[in-house]
């Protein structure tokens, strides 16, 4: 599988998604504020706020939600002081765990995120010890109903580092640097962008026997459905026939 992000590559192709809309909801509207606290309120100025806001409109967030979360980012609302953090940690087998959090109580959190590690047969590490294995880059999923050799070109031309055929959608990946100049050439040329973010791509990916593989899963789906947490990313090589819950 030539994929770059295999544990949401696995997720997509299997339509495994968040079980309540709130849930999503939920994340999408932290995203926001997040990305226009730290890009600013103008999402022509500020490509990861363009992202979560195309995110939620897809989800048909109502646009009422999507702009009170922008004025709390830039402080034009009062709301709850939310923060980024990223956890690292080891899972069965040994792979390589990294957690995206937005969370309005780290002291809550951690312990929490340490007790599904522990849990499930893995660890909380400390910060480098996971991160190591990954390299960050801008992770751009493209609708596959988009012509290739223009894409090629464009992206080419943009900066980016490769493009991989998933069959039901185009990954595009950059240095993280050149992030927001690829996405924006993308959208100024009409290519349907499904989802786009910075993401923690492995090295190299760690093969495991079935019964190891299925409790990484296990895992990473108890990660998935903790409210804090926004994004999880693995070394694993999962397999495409790997039962997920749907």
């Amino acid at each position: 599988m030539s994929g770059h992000s295999k544990w949401s590559t696995i997720k997509r192709k299997k339509g495994v998604k968040d079980a309540r809309r709130g849930k999503i909801f939920t994340r999408l509207i932290r995203e926001i504020t997040i990305a226009a606290r730290e890009g600013g309120g103008d999402p022509d100025a500020n490509s990861r706020l363009r992202a979560a806001i195309a995110a939620a409109t897809a989800e048909n967030m109502p646009k009422e939600n999507i702009g009170r979360a922008v004025m709390r980012g830039t402080g034009e609302l009062p709301g709850v002081v939310i923060e980024e953090h990223l956890y690292e940690g080891y899972g069965p087998g040994g792979v390589a765990v990294i957690v995206e959090v937005i969370t309005d109580n780290a002291n809550r959190t951690t312990p929490e995120i340490r007790h599904i590690f522990e849990k499930r047969g893995g660890s909380l590490a400390k910060s480098g010890s996971a991160s190591y294995a990954f390299d960050r880059r801008g992770l751009i999923l493209v609708d596959r109903e988009a012509d290739e050799e223009l894409l090629m070109e464009v992206a080419l031309e943009a900066g980016v580092l490769d493009i991989t055929d998933e069959g039901d959608v185009f990954e595009v990946l950059a240095n993280a640097a050149d992030y927001a100049q690829v996405h924006e050439a993308l959208e100024k040329g009409g290519f349907p962008i499904l989802e786009s973010s910075i993401s923690y791509i492995p090295s190299s990916l760690v093969d495991l026997p079935r019964d190891e593989g299925l409790k990484v899963i296990d895992l990473l789906e108890a990660l998935e459905d903790h409210e804090d947490v926004q994004k999880v990313f693995t070394n694993y090589d999962i397999p495409d026939d790997l039962e997920l819950e749907e």
